[in-house]
């Protein structure tokens, strides 16, 4: 979840979607809308900027990124321990994140209070969906995890009507939500009686996905509108979830024997690539091209996250799994449309 998207979320009516980055997998719960610089989050809006590529070329990466992160997880989880993939990764993540402090000269956030309320929120945004995804890929696809991330959009939709008064169920993200609702039934195979489906993995991976939202909500509740810079929160965030992974970590697994090559690779590329580099990287395209426009990125990551996962793992899939992507991320596109407000046709003088 972004903390400049907080701020725009402060000053105009409660949106149906979620952030994209909670929405991500891999994505790391903070992104936002305006570019990570020292700028208070209710400071003005800084001045337009040429990026050195075009915004569609940054795109592409991005959805690139957070599709391979699943295949990643799965690498990983091939030689480590799924708490130890997620140490790694967030880790190596707030590296980055750090790394970007320092060039941009930003200090952390102050407070005691601000550092309890992101110690919440990088457990529902980082701690705990990073680890389920991780267990999770254990016993399912990396495709079907891809999938299940989708759904986050859908979880966001039906806990922001409950949270929030000024999130009214309208015919139209009442129809989303349930076409969403008949997609998850169709990837899941319902009519069949769910055979063949790991029920502890699936869970897991849809457990992962409603977090996101739940720390999008707690964050948009006490949060919203601090003095701090987005980067300097979103930093301290990964920081906290860091160590939280730092205390669980050796309670739950025991140190590697060896590090094989390829899976460390995974990992790392999980964590400098899906969580830090690639979180910088909405941020300048929200900046760019607005949150509508960056947020269609989310329609992108299934549908790579499949690829991914069978042509270069050899996973199976059969023709409901595609299916009821589709129908899930059309239920998702439904639920955060809005509808064309009508003009008044100009009156003759």
């Amino acid at each position: 979840m972004s903390f400049v998207a907080l701020r725009r979320r402060a000053a105009q009516p409660a949106a149906s979607a979620l952030p994209l980055a909670s929405a991500s997998p891999a994505a790391p719960a903070p992104l936002g809308d305006e570019p990570l610089d020292d700028k208070p989050l209710d400071g003005a809006a800084t001045p337009d900027r040429r990026p050195a590529l075009d915004w569609r070329i940054r795109f592409g990466v991005l959805a690139l990124i957070w599709g391979f992160s699943f295949l990643f997880i799965k690498v990983g989880t091939q030689a480590y321990a799924p708490f130890q993939v997620t140490l790694g990764r967030l880790l190596f993540g707030t590296a980055v994140l750090a790394a970007a402090m320092a060039v941009k000269r930003v200090g952390l956030p102050r407070g005691a209070r601000t550092w309890g309320h992101l110690a919440v929120a990088a457990f529902f945004l980082n701690a705990l969906p990073f680890s389920l995804f991780a267990y999770s890929e254990l016993t399912i696809p990396s495709t079907l995890a891809g999938i299940c991330n989708a759904t986050s959009p859908l979880w966001g939709m039906a806990l922001s009507l409950v949270a929030f008064s000024e999130d009214r169920p309208t015919r139209r993200r009442v129809a989303g939500l349930g076409m969403g609702f008949i997609g998850v039934l169709t990837v899941l195979g319902a009519w069949q009686g769910f055979s063949g489906l790991d029920f502890g993995g699936t869970a897991m991976a849809l457990l992962a996905s409603l977090s996101y939202p739940v720390g999008w909500i707690y964050l948009r509740r006490t949060l919203a509108g601090t003095g701090n810079s987005a980067l300097s929160m979103t930093g301290a965030q990964l920081l906290l979830g860091t160590v939280q992974l730092a205390v669980v970590t050796p309670l739950f697994t025991s140190v590697p024997t060896s590090f094989p090559v390829v899976p460390l690779l995974a990992v790392l590329a999980l964590g400098a690539l899906g969580t830090g580099f690639a979180m910088l990287l909405q941020y300048d395209l929200v900046a760019e091209v607005g949150p509508t426009t960056a947020q269609m990125v989310t329609y992108f990551v299934p549908v790579i996250a499949t690829v991914a996962g069978v042509t270069l793992l050899g996973e199976h899939l059969s023709w409901n799994t595609p299916v009821g992507a589709l129908i899930v991320l059309a239920g998702a596109a439904l639920t955060q449309s809005r509808p064309r407000r009508r003009t008044a046709a100009p009156t003759s003088p």
